[in-house]
């Protein structure tokens, strides 16, 4: 009996459509590494910001990222960010970050700094025995791994993300972030070529949970 495929699982989609929820029980389900890299230009924005560096200051940004050094604890099978071996707090899903995330995320050069790490968590994966990784995002079928075993992409209705992002209670400024997010030059949010489109307006999370199972078990058989 052949040795089972190792998998990498790209979720993309906008604020609240449902990509942290789905990848940790798919990570659950299927013993897989969970990797939101989210967290990880929220916790380089308040770095940064820290740091007093400005988003519009190029030349104190690019200097301030050659001094950064990553590296990854494990919390549970979640793959955690730390930044000169510190992890973030939880200031970075607060209203102060959410709005400044997408301006530093645009810039070319923090997309650059993260690019080599992000990838680098396959080999997290394999060396901690995972099957493979679930990674959610905004350019990890286009950009991280454009190869990946499957590639999702979800999104939503705004109305109905604000509501949910309202019931978790949490501020969010989702149309503008995903106006910031969609309209940048480098690795802008959208359903790369070839990825599975879901909607989950409509669907509740077992749903769409469920349908992105039925395809991974489809992988595996």
């Amino acid at each position: 009996m052949g040795q089972s495929p190792f998998l990498i699982i790209a979720i993309d989609g906008g604020a609240a459509s449902g990509k942290s929820s789905s990848s940790r029980i798919l990570a659950d389900r299927f013993n897989l590494l969970h990797v939101d890299t989210g967290s990880f230009y929220r916790h380089i924005t308040a770095e940064l910001l820290r740091r007093g560096v400005l988003h519009t200051d190029l030349p104190a940004l690019q200097h301030a990222l050659g001094a950064l050094r990553f590296s990854t604890r494990l919390e549970g099978r979640s793959a955690r960010m730390l930044i000169d071996g510190q992890p973030a707090g939880d200031e970075i899903r607060g209203e102060h970050i959410n709005a400044h995330v997408s301006h530093y995320a645009a810039i070319p050069e923090v997309r650059h700094a993260l690019l080599g790490y992000q990838r680098g968590q396959v080999d997290v994966a394999r060396a901690q025995g995972f099957r493979g990784l679930v990674m959610e995002g905004r350019d990890i079928g286009s950009v991280i791994f454009p190869d990946a075993t499957l590639r999702f992409f979800l999104h939503a209705d705004p109305a109905e993300r604000a509501k949910r992002r309202a019931a978790e209670g949490r501020q969010d400024s989702i149309a503008t972030r995903d106006q910031l997010d969609s309209s940048r030059k480098t690795a802008p949010l959208h359903c790369p070529p070839g990825a599975i489109d879901i909607d989950s307006t409509h669907l509740t999370l077992d749903q769409v949970v469920e349908k992105m199972s039925a395809l991974i078990q489809g992988k595996l058989s």
